[in-house]
């Protein structure tokens, strides 16, 4: 009789660690792609814990949102990683909530809400790449469909696991190049941090 071998899982890629440390949160999609050996994760990041009383689960202090992101069943890192962040600022936790799953051949986007409109960055952080872009009240979702010339229309018929692939296959190929700045230079450059909450109905 011959052994089954068992289905790659979650928990045979990148994203193992950050499921463990309980990052991965709310989740629209957490499994497998449309992709042989990919797996996809939509949902929120958790990038700094509050501190734990007793057995009280209390949300994350800080959290990376509209996260798209996949990585491959054997490989260390995650190939893609998208998400949103209120200021720059958060990039430098970004990379160390991600630490050792980022690399140096990763497409890595970051849509901050305090820079200026019309800048895009590339940052460099613990050994990768950080494309830093504005968001102009839209949605990581279609800012990355602007930014890799994908057609909407294209994309509806598809699930989320779907979509998600075709995202991440545009933002693989992605190589256009920005000023190059520090994370300290970014710093400087950062304007003031919006209020997420003001100008929305009560």
């Amino acid at each position: 009789m011959t052994a089954t071998v068992a289905e790659p899982g979650l928990m045979d890629t990148a994203f193992a660690r950050l499921e463990s440390e309980g990052r991965l949160l709310n989740p629209v999609l957490k499994g497998p792609t449309r992709r042989p050996g990919r797996f996809g994760f939509r949902g929120e990041l958790a990038l700094r814990f509050a501190p734990r009383l007793a057995d009280e689960a209390r949300p994350p202090e800080l959290t990376c949102d509209q996260v798209i992101a996949v990585a491959e069943a054997g490989a260390p890192a995650l190939k893609f990683f998208a998400g949103y962040l209120l200021s720059f600022e958060h990039l430098k936790d970004v990379a160390e909530a991600l630490g050792d799953t980022l690399s140096a051949g990763g497409r890595y986007f970051l849509f901050c809400n305090n820079i200026d409109l019309s800048k895009k960055y590339q940052v460099p952080f613990n050994g990768a790449m950080f494309y830093v872009l504005p968001i102009d009240e839209s949605t990581v979702y279609n800012e990355l469909l602007e930014l890799l010339y994908l057609e909407k229309n294209e994309l509806k018929k598809l699930d989320t696991a779907g979509k998600t692939d075709r995202v991440a296959d545009a933002a693989l190929k992605y190589d256009v190049t920005f000023d190059t700045i520090t994370y300290g230079e970014g710093l400087a450059l950062m304007g003031p941090v919006r209020n997420p909450n003001e100008n929305r109905p009560v």
